[in-house]
């Protein structure tokens, strides 16, 4: 890992064709300006992590009587009629 130091005002370029200016530091936060082709996703870390997460659960297979059971305490509260204060019904 290559470690920097940029004021603001001050950039590096990666390759021939990505340029990251720091715009402005305020306290703790960095405003970045990335110019790069169209075609080099730039994306936050925390969405990568997100999607990865996001993958790797719905890949996880579950038998659909499991899925339908879970669903079923949901749907089951939904479906019937709320208790009376005091548990008695009429």
């Amino acid at each position: 890992m290559l470690i920097l130091q940029r004021k603001a005002g001050e950039s590096l370029v990666i390759g021939e064709d990505i340029t990251i200016r720091v715009v402005s530091v305020d306290g703790t936060r960095v405003r970045l300006a990335i110019s790069a082709p169209e075609d080099v996703p730039i994306l936050r870390s925390e969405l990568v992590t997100a999607t990865a997460a996001n993958r790797d659960s719905a890949m996880e297979e579950s038998a659909p009587a499991e899925l339908l059971d879970l669903l079923g305490g949901v749907l089951d509260h939904k479906t019937q009629p709320p208790e009376k204060p005091g548990g008695k019904e009429d």
